[in-house]
């Protein structure tokens, strides 16, 4: 097609098609652009609109409607209100003018608790300047909530200590700062903070109970365990073979040899080190209720201290993932980062043990962990997930029910309805 047949065709085409064309061409060259703009302006505002509080707003929509509706019908008290209105947030404004120079310190003490336990936490300010600070308001959020500290007059160098108790009624990670300096107006339509320091965690364990070094019922060998396979090189006599060419002739049983007047050698059953698997489900189907979700951690907590003390290589998984087993303390720190409801996208235990775990070698042992509502058939399902070498222990905290201990489908079944009586659960089970 020539170019003048293209524009003789463009012609011809009706004059609101042509311009709605053209509106489109405009709009995908203006559109980049725009997001530019907005974005420009939203960095550049955000400074000013994030020192309006709640209140703030409520006034300045409040003064604006008053001046609408003033201009619209002509009343003069809602000029009146209007303007009022506005000129409260000029005056809020000149609140928020002033340098201060804080140096804070947080401190926690200890950084580690047992749910109920006491815990303390101290903040020291000092003035790292070289004016007089006026009176000031510091905030420090420790977890959900807020410390208010109102701060004296300080001159250069001086310090100021406060005390503040921190909440240990449930498992949880509380983050303690930062803390912050707040100028504003004492009706709180503006505000601005400052922070001062960086946060700091308090690390609230679930309660454990102590399990004898042989109460645990799991592998604990020098060797490793002995496993239904069969190797030409280890430690666990299993039989005597024919030799083929390639054999070891260290292991050529010379006697036997002599006797039958043919080459003999040795198998073995392969040992393996042992390695137990700690599978705890989180989701809230798994649990009747929350108070049943922390004594399941409890109980897992509990195993899997008396595991990392007996030396016994340990993986601990969830939905939320692998924990850190390296020593005692780092795998109660995982414990109390563990999220009672959450979804993750794991329709069953089945599914998150073999996500988790599909990397590592078969263990000797899988302790399974969930709650009164967890389906019979979820533990059992985890028996396919690995051959017969492993042994399984499935354990169900019920806080309805008595402790027992049961068999079910050669799975090993503990309901666990106080955390007290699971070192004599376990011994039975070690029996």
């Amino acid at each position: 097609m020539t170019r003048v047949e293209s524009a003789d065709r463009d012609r011809s085409q009706p004059l609101s098609e042509r311009g709605g064309q053209a509106l489109r061409r405009l709009g995908a060259l203006v559109a980049p652009l725009w997001v530019v703009v907005r974005r420009a302006f939203a960095v550049a505002l955000a400074p000013v609109l994030r020192v309006v509080g709640p209140a703030g707003w409520i006034v300045l929509a409040l003064a604006a409607l008053s001046l609408v509706l003033s201009t619209a019908f002509g009343w003069a008290e809602f000029a009146f209100l209007g303007w009022v209105l506005l000129a409260a947030l000029v005056v809020a404004v000149i609140f928020l003018f002033g340098r201060a120079s804080y140096a804070v310190l947080i401190e926690l003490n200890p950084r580690r608790v047992v749910v109920g336990d006491r815990a303390m936490g101290r903040m020291l300010v000092s003035n790292s300047g070289q004016r007089k600070l006026p009176p000031n308001r510091l905030e420090l959020p420790v977890g959900a909530g807020t410390a208010e500290f109102q701060l004296p007059s300080m001159t250069p160098g001086q310090q100021q200590e406060e005390l503040f108790q921190v909440p240990t009624h449930r498992r949880a990670v509380i983050v303690a700062g930062p803390a912050r300096s707040v100028r504003g107006d004492q009706l709180g339509l503006l505000r601005r903070t400052l922070q001062w320091s960086e946060p700091v965690e308090l690390f609230v364990h679930p309660k454990t109970v102590p399990l004898h070094a042989t109460a645990a019922g799991l592998v604990r060998d020098l060797e490793g365990q002995v496993s239904n396979r069969i190797t030409n090189n280890d430690l666990a006599f299993h039989a005597l073979r024919p030799y083929v060419p390639g054999d070891d002739r260290r292991y050529v049983h010379w006697r036997t040899s002599a006797r039958i007047g043919q080459l003999m050698v040795r198998q073995f059953q392969e040992t393996r080190r042992s390695q137990i698997v700690l599978a705890i489900a989180t989701r809230q189907s798994a649990y009747a209720s929350e108070a049943e979700f922390e004594l399941a951690v409890s109980v897992a907590a509990s195993i899997a201290t008396q595991v990392i003390l007996d030396g016994t290589q340990l993986t601990v998984v969830s939905e939320q993932g692998i924990w850190r087993t390296a020593t005692v303390t780092s795998m109660l720190d995982a414990s109390s980062r563990l999220l009672f409801g959450r979804d993750h996208g794991f329709a069953s235990m089945r599914s998150f043990v073999r996500e988790h775990t599909k990397r590592m070698p078969a263990p000797s042992v899988l302790v399974a962990v969930g709650g009164s509502t967890t389906d019979v058939a979820e533990f059992r399902a985890l028996q396919t997930l690995y051959g017969a070498d492993t042994q399984q222990l499935g354990v169900r905290a019920d806080l309805s029910e008595q402790s027992r201990l049961g068999i079910l489908g050669g799975t090993t079944m503990l309901t666990v309805g106080e955390l007290d009586d699971l070192p004599g659960m376990l011994k039975g089970v070690g029996a």
